[in-house]
């Protein structure tokens, strides 16, 4: 999947959508999620062009994966949902039903969220 530069996510980057924000680095941006499938449901994305974990892994600087992944540990830990527990979670491609070609992860919590995947 190419990076589209006109996806949602690039747009709230670039400050042309709003976002409910959570929290914003150099590194990342997490906002609530607009369809929250859980109580809480924020996204963290990079800052950069980057469609999945492994293009992200594989082309971005140490500092901004290292940064990024602080923010996903930070935000949760803001939203109080450490020791309640909490789910995160990064589709990627058609299979994992990934809509938006911008790396995010999802994290869910504020109920128990049962168990991941059904067996078919």
């Amino acid at each position: 999947m190419a990076y589209d530069n006109d996806n949602i996510f690039a747009k709230i980057l670039r400050g042309e959508i709003p976002c409910n924000k959570v929290y914003e680095d150099e590194f990342a941006l997490a906002f609530h999620d607009i369809n929250p499938q859980a109580p809480t449901h924020v996204l963290v994305i990079p800052k950069g062009k980057y469609v999945s974990m492994a293009d992200f892994t594989a082309e971005a600087p140490d500092a901004l994966i290292v940064g990024f992944m602080r923010a996903v540990g930070l935000v949760a830990a803001m939203l109080e949902l450490e020791t309640p527990g909490y789910r995160v979670l990064a589709n990627a491609g058609e299979d994992a039903h990934q809509e938006v070609p911008h790396l995010h992860i999802h994290i869910f919590g504020g109920k128990k969220l049962g168990p991941m995947l059904t067996h078919s």
